[in-house]
């Protein structure tokens, strides 16, 4: 299964996007607002996405943003459900060197109509309040605000965006 845009394919992750996956959870600044730690190691990383079981349990799930002209892999963005919350949530993540580009945009645009696609109504967007960036792209992606929450100790949003069959 496979997402392309203008710019990107969108391929589900796989063990062999270990060594990626790991930069990009190691960078302090790229995962500062996620409540996320950051990989001990490479393997770790591999374990991780071995065990990453979304897109055979859901039909979705984050997907590795790999640039059309030159294979670049930029990060991951996609859907995943939380069985905790029972909601679909929109999310990703993208190397330093790559933000303000417009990636993360395309991609959640392209998430967003795969999950119309499969038949959802509803998708949420999280995230800390001083994550401006992640923010504008949900706004960007037609989502609105509809409720704080507390996000891994920092205050933050919750936003949302129903399909176009469900009052949009």
């Amino acid at each position: 299964m496979t997402l392309d845009t203008s710019r990107l394919q969108m391929r589900p992750l796989h063990p062999d996007d270990a060594p990626y996956f790991f930069q990009l959870n190691t960078d302090p600044l790229v995962i500062r607002y996620t409540g996320d730690d950051p990989f001990h190691d490479e393997a770790s990383a591999r374990l991780f996405l071995l065990g990453y079981d979304q897109f055979t349990r859901f039909r979705m799930g984050r997907m590795a943003m790999i640039r059309n002209s030159d294979l670049a892999w930029l990060g991951w963005c996609g859907l995943r459900w939380d069985e905790a919350s029972r909601e679909v949530d929109l999310g990703f993540r993208v190397f330093r060197q790559y933000w303000g580009q417009g990636y993360a945009t395309e991609a959640a645009f392209a998430s967003l109509e795969y999950g119309w696609s499969i038949g959802l109504q509803r998708i949420i967007g999280r995230a800390v309040v001083n994550n401006i960036a992640s923010i504008r792209v949900l706004e960007k992606v037609g989502m609105k605000e509809i409720a704080k929450m507390d996000f891994h100790g920092l205050p933050g949003v919750v936003y949302e965006v129903l399909s176009r069959g469900n009052g949009e």
